[in-house]
Parts: structure tokens; C-alpha cells; sequence
């Protein structure tokens, strides 16, 4: 009924601060968790292999950045997520998940540590209303809370040459910034207010820049002169996309979501039973007990393309799993995917066929990442 009901509507779409330089770049543009985003420039491919072998750079300024400050800003973050933020201290960066009441994942998110008592919670630009929501109806310690999503630019510089990139414009000292560590610093000519961060979701090394929106188009307009030497091309979803499957990073909304437990997605890491947090009790039985699915690699052993929604097969043509991300590997030369498997063939090596169409294609489950540099 919602869906004959918004027929004819127009859907206002937002646009991120630097949509005008995307529209000058010929990218094309399509709609994405309520942004107009750029798909491509030109070509995915070529986005992709700039990125694995010099420098890209992308706007994601359509995530989400919320900041939670206050004596009691520590407490809420612990309940809501499963990762242990005790062990934050000033300057790092910590991959964490929100478990929601019934097993599965509000969202996957980045907890920035500012200073004490003050953090930045970075989240999918998708998921933004529906974490700020559960958030806030979880703040029973009176937490200070503030969105700061619609002010907020960020670029990811990525590449093996973003380094060198983003030292020519920046008085920080890029060197000492290892995974998962921040810092704040003079970028270009903006003196207040930008972050530069090394957390990266495409396994080719590189920098994130935060900065407010005003300065968004000087500071894409600096990376992309200072890249010229390097061959820095902008790159859209599509190649942002493959560089994460290529590295087995899940992605909100194909491989995990509200359905989906941290264990089950390969996520106990960041899972964190020294600590107390929602749902954490069923959690913890959970990882005891053992899952009946699992998140898995799998590589094509036949021509064709593994896509979300295909079903996984076993030898006799039994359905074992689903596809919930896959592509064509621009990096390797073959199909790639990953999908929940029955916990019976999720050891690497395991035979498995994928339903493409018509055809049964052979495959095999392997251990990610696919592609290691």
C-alpha cells in the first residue's frame, strides 16, 4: 500500500556539498540511501585499478556522524555496542556493531574517541535516523547527544600514493598515523575543525578527512591538484564496492542487517563479553552453542557472476545459503562472493555451486580477504 501511495510522488533527494563537482566530472549519478551519489566517472574498472595502484579519492560525505560527549558519553556507547570502548583513548578509532533486542545488527559503525568524555560515532548513511532512534531511546544515563550528519563533509583518499597525496597539503605528520588512529590538523588552509583518520574500507591504505561543508569543495579541489602527478582519478560507489568485497568487508544491508547476529556474520571479534551491552547474554550463548549459518568467502571455479540473491547449492543441488554480495573481481580476473552458508560447508576449500540463472556454476569457499596485496 506504501508503495502505490508514494506513485507520482517525487522523492526529495539530498545532495552532498560536493554534488556540483560530480556533475562537472561527468559522473553519473543515481540515488543512495536517500543521497544523490556518483555511481561512476567513467569507467568502475578503471576507478578500481587507479585505486589498487595509485590514488582515488571518493566522497562519503552521506554517512553519518553523530557525537556523544558527557560523564555518562563512555556508558551509552558500551551499552549500545558490542566492541569494548574502555580500551579508547584519545587519537584512535574502534570498529564496533549496535546489536538490537533479537539477535541481530542495528548497524556497523566507527567509535572516534575526541577526548575524554567526547566521541564521534561514524554510521551508514542509510541507517542514519534509525541509529540515532535507538541511540537515543537507549540513553537512560542522559548521555549528551548531537547529529552532526548534515554539517559534516568526508572524503576517503585511497591508495598506495594517498600518503604522499595528502602530505603536500597538510601540516600533519601522515607517518604516524597507524590503523585506526586519527588526528586533528591543519588540511590545505582550513586550521579548525578537520580530522584526518587511517581506518580505510578498501584494503588499499589511505586517509579519510572530515571537515565541515563549507570547506568541502576547497579541500576535493586541493587532493585532486596535488594527485595530478600520482594519476588520481574520483571514483564512485561501484568501484568503492568491489574494493570492499575484494577485502570481505561486509556491507550493511547485503551482508548483515537486522536478521543477521554478529556471530553469524564473522563479527565475534568485536564482540565483547567482558563487558555488558544489549542482548550480550543471548550473544554469548550463541557463541557457546555454536551458529547454524556463517558468513563466507567463495570464489567462482566456473565462468559467471555470483549476484545477491542467488542461491548457494550443495553437490546433489540442495539449497545451503545465499549470496549476499557478490561481483566480477577486477583485481583477480573472476567471480568473487560471500553469503551465509549451513555451518556444515563453511571450512575453506569446500565445493559449493552457485544457482546463476539457469545454471548450477561450480565454486569453492575460501578464506578472506580474496585478494591480499
Amino acid at each position: 500500500m506504501d508503495k502505490l501511495l508514494n506513485l507520482g510522488k517525487k522523492i526529495s533527494m539530498k545532495k552532498t556539498a560536493l554534488f556540483e563537482q560530480h556533475v562537472a566530472l561527468g559522473a553519473k549519478i543515481v540515488p543512495f540511501a536517500g543521497y544523490e551519489m556518483p555511481v561512476r566517472y567513467n569507467s568502475e574498472i578503471d576507478e578500481h585499478h587507479a585505486v589498487r595502484k595509485s590514488v582515488g579519492i571518493f566522497d562519503v560525505s552521506h554517512m553519518g556522524e553523530f557525537l556523544i560527549k558527557g560523564p555518562n558519553a563512555l556508558g551509552l556507547i558500551q551499552k549500545v555496542s558490542s566492541n569494548d570502548a574502555s580500551k579508547l583513548q584519545p587519537g584512535k578509532v574502534q570498529y564496533s556493531c549496535m546489536p538490537n533486542a533479537t539477535g541481530g545488527i542495528v548497524d556497523d559503525l566507527l567509535v572516534y574517541m575526541l577526548r575524554p568524555e567526547e566521541y564521534m560515532l561514524v554510521v551508514n548513511a542509510s541507517n542514519i535516523q534509525k541509529d540515532w532512534d535507538w541511540i537515543s531511546e537507549n540513553n537512560s544515563m542522559n548521555a549528551e547527544l548531537e547529529n552532526i550528519s548534515d554539517n559534516i563533509s568526508l572524503m576517503a583518499v585511497q591508495g598506495p600514493n594517498a600518503q604522499a597525496l595528502i602530505q603536500k597539503i597538510t601540516d600533519l605528520d601522515l607517518s604516524t598515523l597507524s590503523y585506526y588512529t586519527f588526528s586533528k590538523g591543519n588540511i590545505v588552509s582550513i586550521t579548525d575543525g578537520a580530522i584526518i583518520s587511517a581506518t580505510g574500507y578498501t584494503g588499499a591504505g589511505g586517509f579519510e578527512i572530515y571537515v565541515y561543508n563549507e570547506f568541502a569543495s576547497q579541500v576535493w579541489n586541493a587532493v585532486m591538484n596535488a594527485g595530478e602527478e600520482y594519476g588520481i582519478k574520483p571514483a564512485g560507489l561501484g568501484a568503492r564496492d568491489t574494493l570492499r568485497l575484494e577485502m570481505g568487508f561486509a556491507l550493511y544491508g547485503n551482508d548483515i542487517d537486522d536478521t543477521t547476529s554478529p556471530i553469524e556474520a564473522g563479527l565475534g571479534w568485536i564482540t565483547k563479553f567482558t563487558k555488558d551491552f544489549i542482548n550480550a547474554e543471548n550473544l554469548k550463548k550463541q557463541k557457546a552453542q555454536g551458529v547454524g549459518k556463517k558468513l563466507v568467502g567463495f570464489q567462482m571455479e566456473e565462468k559467471g557472476i555470483p549476484r545477491s540473491g542467488y542461491e548457494l547449492l550443495d553437490e546433489d543441488g540442495e539449497i545451503i545459503g545465499k549470496v549476499t554480495s557478490g561481483s566480477m573481481s577486477p583485481s583477480l580476473g573472476y567471480g568473487i562472493g560471500m553469503g551465509y552458508l549451513n555451518a556444515d560447508y563453511i571450512t575453506p576449500e569446500t565445493e559449493i555451486k552457485v544457482a546463476v540463472r539457469k545454471k548450477k556454476l561450480r565454486a569453492k569457499v575460501v578464506k578472506l580477504p580474496f585478494y591480499k596485496a
